[in-house]
């Protein structure tokens, strides 16, 4: 039997030679799609690999006995097995017929009856990607879980990927995988898809219908300059077009910026190059491009008869299609399309699945941002796993970092297994408005990927298969400016100044917390690294940006920017944080203000950047330090401050986060200060002696504790002394208990999330018009 298939020998019948990605690679070719050229190594080809050598026999015997429950013994026989495959030397017949074909590809018939053998080009790069016999099925779905090698050039290198992807047949994912869904090992072979690279210029994802709303009305396009793996990988935010799939006509769209793109260098080699400042805002694909690829999607939806998550890429303005494969996370759409007039309505207000009564309860943990959703399990812990996060899914990983927030915001719902309601998942999820469970201490190993699951983060429970809920009538309170006028400003919290604008379509007085991490972090580039290489500049300007976007959303209100306070393990992934210490506690370590003073050029790099915005005509930007301890501490940090700003005034204060601080507030305050502001995260932290992000202890985590309310009306007393501003921006903020405490202690403002504003305001003018009637019937009592 040969080993070798070309894209227009396989169609969709040919699951069992091509694998579900080369069948679907042929059946789109032979219906007119544009398909890069390309072949495939066929499945025989690989059992002809493992029979011929001899190492079938071998591989059976490794993984006989396997307890795949015990990650040890199952990472230890994988890595067993693969290198079995990758060091086993493939035959000569098979590996001819391979490079035969990579020398021929792109020749088309005509030219190959006559070509010169000198002629044949062994110079192409080529994608080399797995395509299992039970991949890409619309009942189960293997994607991510074998190998892609990109921008393979030559016979040697093409023939070592080849054996990488048949290898890839036994990571430690895949057999898991296959044991728990009853798949026998010897019986799913491996093909492998052999395909022209497209340099792309644009790259990204159509999806035929909706997959976070199930709409199958909607198609969904998204698109990002460069090369696919910065879109796919979520390493970037890409723009989002909306097309009603029955007019054809764009329902709306959302342009993201985009700092940096993915390319080819001249030998192949995939690199980040920064986009021209004139490009990065603009939008990414021509109306024509965007309707072209909403057509294409809607075609492969009615060829294959269920909705598709396509890969695309175009290349001088010709679109390719470079993978189609069904949304597992969609069902019952023909279900959905036999409804009709009432009953339609009915479903509409209520998701089909499972009664609540009936479901089984996976796992529990902490609510960290309320709501409900369904969605497929993917685990993701490692950077090299955040491709496989598609729109809809649900993110499953020990506890997030800044690394994630591009795969978070695609995520229909966020569990974790360590972390507390102050940790970065709660925060991130928080302000993105996405259902989000922490603390549940074993979600990565009870729950299974792709499996279908509900999360109830309200009630902090997720349970198994899609659970039937009610969706309330939503009016967008969250967002709607509130009419209540109060005393005690209502401010917000925020991190991404993209959400800036609908921040303040709530109407809140202002940002009482601005977080530099997210702005800072986001860009991969240690800052205290760009400003030894002589790069502050770059840093500057990514900060400027930033703040003067929120700024400007909060123009006329105060906008209170924090400077870094990023604990050290945050900072070792980025680029030039290889030299970062190993802390036991980053909490407690190299963080703050304490680290700012210690490298005060990224510290005053901050500060040059606040003034850049003022210089702008944004003076309502005020600036205040973290995790103050020491009184000399807010004198340097002032004297910084004042070298970069001169006479020019600025609001400056301090945050109040440990026991330190509340005890030398007075002394503070005595330094001149404009304002200070609880962080209540923190300060509960270190006065009750919990680790905010151990869901072992966050029981025990209470921002109302008697000695954390003393330490803050301890504060606002002093505080008031020296007409000092006090607020609070911690998460006990949005908590109504805490804003009733705060008001009749006499805080000038509260920060909250800004889902919470319109609630705390109601809770704050309710709490004000008391003290009110109170104070009135102290006056009206008769003297005795």
């Amino acid at each position: 039997m040969k080993a070798v298939s070309w894209f227009k020998e396989i169609n969709k019948g040919s699951l069992s030679i091509a694998g579900g990605k080369g069948a679907n690679l042929g059946e789109m070719y032979n219906t007119g799609m544009p398909v890069p050229p390309g072949f495939v190594v066929n499945a025989q080809a690989y059992k002809e690999f493992i029979e011929e050598t001899k190492i079938k026999d071998k591989i059976t015997e490794i993984l006989s006995g396997l307890d795949v429950e015990n990650n040890d013994q199952l990472q230890s026989k994988a890595n067993e097995v693969q290198k079995l495959i990758v060091s086993t030397e493939m035959p000569e017949h098979i590996k001819n017929e391979i490079i035969e074909a990579y020398e021929t590809m792109g020749i088309s018939d005509e030219q190959a009856s006559s070509i010169d053998l000198d002629q044949k080009n062994n110079e192409e790069f080529v994608a080399v990607r797995s395509s299992a016999t039970a991949e890409d099925l619309p009942e189960a779905s293997f994607a991510g879980q074998q190998a892609t090698f990109l921008n393979i050039r030559g016979n040697e290198e093409l023939v070592k990927a080849v054996r990488g992807c048949w290898a890839s047949l036994f990571t430690a994912r895949a057999v898991y995988y296959r044991v728990k869904n009853n798949f026998n090992h010897m019986q799913v072979l491996i093909a492998v898809v052999v395909q022209k690279m497209v340099n792309s210029e644009k790259s990204g994802i159509t999806f035929s219908a909706n997959p976070s709303t199930n709409n199958k009305d909607e198609i969904i396009v998204e698109a990002c300059f460069g090369l696919g793996e910065a879109i796919v990988s979520g390493s970037v935010n890409p723009d989002s077009y909306v097309v009603d799939k029955n007019s054809m006509e764009i329902k709306s769209k959302t342009i993201s910026e985009q700092e940096w793109a993915y390319v080819k260098d001249e030998n192949g080699k995939t690199v980040k190059k920064t986009i021209k400042d004139e490009m990065k805002k603009v939008q990414k694909l021509k109306e024509e491009e965007i309707i072209g690829l909403a057509k294409i999607a809607k075609h492969l939806e009615e060829h294959y008869q269920k909705p598709q998550d396509i890969e695309w890429a175009i290349e001088k303005g010709k679109i390719y299609i470079v993978q189609t494969r069904p949304i597992t996370t969609i069902k019952d759409i023909q279900k959905q399309e036999d409804d009709s007039g009432s009953e339609k309505q009915e479903k509409q207000s209520e998701e089909e699945g499972i009664k609540i009564s009936d479901a089984n309860v996976l796992v529990t943990g902490n609510t960290a941002s309320p709501g409900m959703a369904s969605g497929v399990v993917k685990i993701a812990n490692e950077p090299d796993e955040f491709s496989k996060i598609h729109k809809g899914d649900v993110l499953v990983t020990k506890m997030t970092n800044p690394d994630m927030v591009p795969i978070m915001k695609r995520a229909s719902a966020i569990v974790t297994d360590m972390g507390g309601t102050t940790c970065h998942a709660a925060i991130v999820s928080r302000e993105m408005g996405i259902p989000c469970i922490v603390g549940t201490g074993n979600a990565t190993k009870t729950l299974k990927e792709n499996t279908m699951i509900t999360v109830d983060a309200t009630h902090g429970k997720v349970y198994e298969g899609k659970v039937a809920f009610k969706k309330k009538e939503q009016k967008e309170q969250t967002m709607q400016r509130s009419e209540l006028i109060t005393a005690t400003q209502i401010k917000v919290i925020m991190d991404f100044p993209d959400f800036a604008e609908k921040a303040a379509a709530t109407g809140a007085d202002g940002v009482g917390l601005l977080r530099a991490e997210h702005m800072i972090l986001g860009n991969n580039m240690h800052p205290a690294y760009l400003v030894k290489q002589g790069r502050k500049e770059e840093l500057i300007k990514i900060l400027v940006e930033g703040i003067s976007k929120v700024a400007r959303a909060f123009d006329g209100k105060p906008v209170w920017y924090r400077t870094l306070d990023a604990p050290t393990d945050e900072f070792k992934t980025l680029e030039g944080g290889e030299d970062e210490p190993e802390e036991e506690n980053p909490m407690l370590g190299w963080r703050g203000i304490r680290r700012g003073l210690d490298q005060r050029g990224m510290l005053k790099a901050e500060f040059e950047a606040i003034k850049k915005v003022h210089d702008m005509g944004l003076k309502n930007v005020g600036v205040m330090i973290p995790l103050v301890t020491r009184v000399d501490e807010v004198k340097e940090a002032k004297e910084v401050l004042e070298e970069v700003f001169d006479d020019e005034f600025v609001e400056f204060g301090v945050m109040v986060e440990t026991p330190a601080a509340v005890w030398i507030i007075e002394d503070i305050c005595k330094l001149g200060i404009e304002f200070i502001s609880f962080g209540t995260n923190d300060l509960t932290q270190y006065t009750l002696a919990i680790d905010r992000n151990n869901g072992l202890v966050q029981k025990y985590y209470d921002e109302l504790h008697p000695a954390v309310l003393a330490e803050i009306s301890r504060v606002i007393n002093i505080c008031k002394k020296y007409h000092v501003q006090t607020s609070i921006c911690g998460q006990a903020g949005s908590n109504p208990k805490m804003a009733s405490f705060l008001v009749r202690q006499g805080i000038d403002s509260i920060s909250a999330n800004p889902d919470a504003v319109n609630q705390i305001r109601s809770t704050v003018a309710v709490t004000e018009k008391k003290l009110l009637l109170d104070a009135e019937r102290r006056n009206l009592r008769p003297n005795h």
